[in-house]
């Protein structure tokens, strides 16, 4: 039986185009820590995630000093024993934040190593539930200097001319009067039936001033309204689902089966957007969602819908998968050889094995904070 032989890690910032705001923050660049895990038998998964607009390294110590050695000389099957391995092991530094993002790295490139010896697509080596494809949503409507709510109608409406029933834009930055203009451009420019998803990013603090908002977005029947606060305000999540006949949705940057438990305990979401590689992997991706359908609850999973394709395509509950047309604001995709294929809002499934792609090394080394040691390898 084949073992781990090695773990490669390397950060990368990759800087956006155009610097890019949403409700709380400003971005221009993005940085990301990638795994390669190497098997005895000479096959390699691949694992990342978005670490922050800074602090890549963060992540990447974890894997040196605390997660890869865990790994090494170990069958690469035994990916629960593994996990709890890396979480025990963690445990005083990690439960969340870049420790949780690290092993959530490592347990990608696990599942993407074992699908790949397999000689399948990460989805069937999952157990399939979707065919061919699965539906998306056309993610965008950032704040940019300059962007009218004209502007990000006709954005809007593009995305519906490609072929998409939903598309996403981002709210909670501007006073309600402006924010209201902004979605009822949106809504003029896409029609009755479209999917309009509301992302404030942890825009509000209090339940009054979300709801001022509330009441000028819900005439324009939003599909749902997410993270209108802090990750940790769950009652207040809670609360504002009461309040408001809009969906709530949350759950992106949540870590942990033990928090998303206690979101739906207590009503915080009826969507949750849980993310693979933030939460703690596929493997613990695979428990929340487990758990989520027991409440008869949606997974609905946040960005790198390279990766999320093949967790919604081997989840009955889930439905949407969160899809970039460009690589502007998902710039991970200028670090990959092949792009996903899409086709009347569906998202096409790869057919070759493991994830169906691979890191594009010549643009990882462009992009690598270390140029001289682009990756570090631990055996």
């Amino acid at each position: 039986m084949p073992k781990i032989q090695s773990v490669s890690v390397c950060v990368a910032r990759v800087a956006l185009d155009n610097v890019t705001s949403f409700a709380t923050r400003t971005v221009s660049a993005r940085d990301y820590c990638l795994v390669k895990v190497r098997s005895t038998a000479g096959i390699e998964g691949i694992g990342f995630c978005y670490v922050g607009s800074a602090g890549g390294n963060i992540a990447k110590v974890a894997i040196e000093e605390l997660l890869a050695k865990k790994l090494i000389g170990q069958d690469s099957l035994r990916v629960e024993g593994l996990w709890q391995d890396m979480y025990s092991e963690s445990i005083l530094q990690g439960r969340a934040g870049a420790v949780m993002r690290a092993i959530s790295i490592l347990d990608t490139a696990l599942w993407d190593l074992n699908a790949r010896s397999a000689k399948l697509p990460l989805y069937q080596y999952m157990g399939s539930s979707a065919k061919d494809r699965v539906p998306a949503y056309a993610s965008g409507g950032y704040y940019l200097d300059g962007k009218t709510p004209k502007k990000l109608g006709q954005e809007m409406a593009y995305y519906v001319k490609e072929g998409f029933k939903a598309v996403k834009m981002k709210v909670g930055r501007l006073s309600p009067k402006e924010e209201e203009a902004r979605i009822h451009a949106v809504r003029e420019a896409v029609g009755p039936e479209i999917h309009i998803m509301l992302d404030a990013n942890n825009a509000w603090s209090d339940l009054p001033t979300a709801m001022r908002y509330m009441d000028r977005y819900d005439k324009y029947d939003p599909y749902w309204m997410e993270e209108p606060f802090g990750p940790d305000e769950i009652d207040l999540h809670a609360r504002m689902a009461m309040l408001t006949r809009t969906t709530i949705a949350t759950g992106e940057i949540a870590c942990g089966r033990w928090y998303h438990k206690e979101l739906l305990d207590k009503g915080g979401a009826e969507i949750l957007q849980t993310d693979a590689v933030v939460c703690g992997g596929i493997t613990e991706w695979k428990r929340i969602a487990a758990t989520a359908a027991s409440y008869g609850v949606t997974m609905c999973p946040h960005w790198f819908h390279d990766l999320h394709v093949h967790l919604v395509a081997a989840t009955p509950n889930a439905r949407y998968v969160e899809f970039f047309i460009d690589d502007q604001v998902l710039n991970f995709r200028k670090l990959i050889d092949t792009q996903l294929k899409y086709k009347n809002g569906d998202l096409l499934l790869p057919q070759t094995p493991g994830l169906g792609f691979n890191f594009d090394e010549k643009a990882v080394k462009k992009y690598a904070l270390d140029k001289k040691h682009v990756w570090t390898t631990l055996k």
